[in-house]
């Protein structure tokens, strides 16, 4: 692949005149930085080192009681900083992220707002991993931080189509039990499954205290339901397909839909989680820095 084709994953004037990404990064990296460190990790940024045999003048709160329980013998626990973020970016590879009604899919827009965290994230030494799913994990690479792994990282999201169902609750689950440190999990789906399942999935990760955002992409037709004449609508994932009259369900369908949206919102700011709609007429890089600039302000 030539690097003019890779780069087209960060510089998005190939779509919709989005602006050179590289450019976009030298911006935003700063308040990247500051948002993502700042909020989620201060004060946690150490991870469990050894036991070494207490000392007089170390802080009583380092001590390990069950240690003492065991043996009678005071040990403190050392710890050894961590300060490089591990990140994880989960993106919903399943037929129905193919829909558009504009320039670009749901699925492409993820795929270029993966592409610029990653090369963001990996400029600034943070260790960064995707996760593409449908009805399976379809590839996994697991976080790095040197600059050939953002190649790997760009090769892949090249190559991935949208396909098959959606298994969304199921596969946040399998992610969450193979986490065995703290991190960052950037979701990026239509979120079309059970709520509930997904719902349950998204506290399993905060159970294990990592930092979540859902970017929840959706077409605009997606929200509105602005077609205006008599059609069949497919369903890319089952291949169901129903004669609708728009006008009909127009305005049942709208309140569905934002009851829908609330339900997440309302759900993920209950327990901790950064709920993000994003919306595919929106030029990725503007929606990516105004929440970046969010962030570093709520930081």
């Amino acid at each position: 692949m030539s690097d003019e084709r890779r780069d087209s994953l960060l510089n998005a004037a190939t779509i919709a005149r989005l602006g050179n990404m590289d450019v976009r990064a030298r911006a935003v990296v700063e308040g990247f930085v500051s948002g993502l460190h700042k909020s989620p990790y201060k004060g946690f940024s150490v991870e469990f080192a050894e036991h070494r045999q207490y000392m007089p003048g170390d802080p009583l709160k380092t001590v390990d009681w069950k240690v003492y329980g065991k043996s009678d013998r005071f040990y403190v626990k050392e710890f050894e900083e961590e300060t490089n973020l591990r990140a994880y970016l989960v993106i919903d590879g399943s037929a129905s992220m193919g829909f558009s009604t504009g320039e670009v899919t749901k699925f492409d827009y993820s795929r270029y707002l993966s592409a610029a965290l990653s090369y963001l994230m990996i400029r600034q030494q943070d260790s960064v991993g995707v996760l593409l799913f449908d009805e399976e994990v379809r590839k996994f690479i697991p976080p790095r931080s040197n600059r050939q792994h953002l190649h790997v990282i760009l090769t892949e999201l090249e190559r991935a189509q949208p396909s098959a169902g959606t298994q969304l609750a199921g596969t946040l689950h399998r992610l969450a039990d193979r986490l065995k440190r703290r991190g960052l999990v950037v979701i990026m789906s239509d979120l079309f499954d059970d709520p509930e399942k997904v719902l349950v999935a998204l506290r399993h990760f905060r159970h294990k205290r990592n930092d979540v955002v859902v970017f929840h992409v959706l077409d605009a037709a997606e929200r509105n339901f602005g077609f205006r004449r008599e059609a069949i609508f497919h369903d890319m994932e089952t291949d169901d397909r129903m004669l609708v009259r728009p006008w009909e369900i127009q305005n049942e369908y709208r309140d569905a839909v934002d009851a829908w949206i609330d339900r997440y919102r309302r759900s993920c700011r209950e327990m901790g989680v950064d709920y993000v709609p994003m919306h595919t007429e929106t030029p990725f890089d503007t929606a990516l820095t105004a929440y970046l600039d969010k962030r570093r302000r709520l930081g």
